[in-house]
């Protein structure tokens, strides 16, 4: 291989092979993509009990420090706060769908009971505003309640087929997560045998120099993931915890509904809030309009202190990333990979941009002083002239 590197040929081949390999790949993206997911897919619970490890860690790895500090066993430590973590992890997720699930059912119980007067309210306004004639059979719709649900039921009794097919999908998926569970519990409990097995075959294949660098590499972005999960989630909670704190006080309904809802879209960057604020505001709308009103007014306030002041004070210059590039991770991630991408758009960006600064730029900075010194070297030994 070194003796084809020499050639004169080799950098122009080289390169067109590239063009080459990237012209297939794109012109043949949709069946890549789609082998690439269905390949993934046999993946799908290891990778969840990976990812549901990733965020019990840093809970585990709290407990450890704080309560079980004292135990002199390595072993009996990592154990007892692995599953200390997960039971909080367990019980948290239990209280939140202990809070949800009763107040769904009565947001759909009181929607059901005032349809009438939500058809009647929207009857008027298309009448006040002289569009009936332009929404075809809508305005008949919008007679009754009863015959809207005559509408839906036979909606559902056209798809059954692909009802009964996304409950079985469902359940698959229902499944799978408890699988992942189970999974992400053994990866947890043995995290330190596969680091060290993962350290010993990179030792093996690298020198003691490359593997140094990918060690420091795969510990920094290892960093930047770790905390950017903890603290967006302690973000996440913080910002859930002061709006039900507003609307206990203001006497509203569905305290744990939308405040949890407002807690999870807080997750999402950029957009997530806004449609949390949106969703939150529609359930109160229903019940009392100046409820939805000053709720959108605490949500402003909220996300602008969230924006200024409290995640400054979480994040720090923990990430030191652009908002440009993270409003430009935000948007390639979601239309490449969904809500998955919004997700990891900002650590990825980080990563991106750690990965720029501290070897692209420190290794072309390199190579530029070593010109220098060649051309100043050669400069010197030049003959001076008589």
């Amino acid at each position: 291989m070194r003796r084809f590197k020499d050639k004169p040929w080799y950098p122009m081949a080289v390169a067109i092979s590239i063009g080459v390999g990237l012209y297939v790949l794109l012109t043949n993206l949709g069946p890549v993509t789609s082998s690439l997911s269905h390949f993934i897919g046999f993946f799908r619970p290891v990778i969840i009990g990976v990812v549901i490890a990733y965020l019990v860690n840093p809970l585990a790895k709290l407990y450890e420090k704080l309560i079980f500090k004292k135990n002199k066993d390595e072993k009996k430590r990592h154990g007892l706060s692995n599953i200390l973590a997960f039971i909080t992890f367990l019980l948290l997720l239990g209280l939140v769908l202990r809070m949800l699930i009763p107040q769904i059912v009565d947001s759909v119980m009181f929607l059901a009971d005032n349809l009438d007067n939500y058809l009647a309210a929207a009857r008027k306004l298309i009448e006040n505003w002289g569009i009936a004639g332009h929404l075809g059979g809508l305005e008949d719709l919008l007679n009754s309640s009863g015959e809207l649900l005559k509408k839906l039921l036979d909606i559902l009794s056209q798809n059954i087929d692909s009802i009964i097919s996304g409950t079985a999908s469902a359940g698959r998926g229902v499944f799978m997560v408890l699988i992942a569970f189970f999974l992400s519990f053994y990866i947890i409990s043995e995290k330190n045998k596969i680091k060290e097995g993962i350290k010993q075959l990179l030792a093996a294949m690298m020198t003691k120099e490359r593997y140094n660098k990918t060690a420091e590499f795969v510990r920094k972005c290892d960093v930047i993931l770790e905390q950017y999960v903890t603290h967006n989630f302690l973000d996440s909670l913080i910002v859930g915890i002061a709006n039900a704190i507003f609307m206990a006080c203001c006497g509203m309904p569905y305290i744990g509904l939308i405040s949890v809802l407002i807690g999870l879209t807080n997750l999402i960057p950029t957009f997530g809030p806004i449609v949390g604020a949106v969703i939150g505001a529609f359930l109160l709308v229903l019940v009392e309009p100046w409820y939805a009103l000053a709720f959108i007014v605490f949500s402003i306030v909220l996300q602008t202190a969230d924006a200024y002041y409290i995640k400054p004070k979480l994040f720090g210059d923990t990430l030191g990333v652009s908002g440009l590039l993270i409003l430009i991770g935000i948007i390639v991630g979601s239309r490449m990979f969904g809500i998955i991408g919004i997700l990891l758009a900002i650590p990825a960006v980080a990563i991106l941009d750690m990965v720029y600064k501290d070897f692209i730029i420190t290794r072309l900075e390199a190579r530029k002083k070593e010109r220098e010194e060649a051309a100043k070297k050669a400069a010197e030994d030049l003959p001076k002239e008589s």
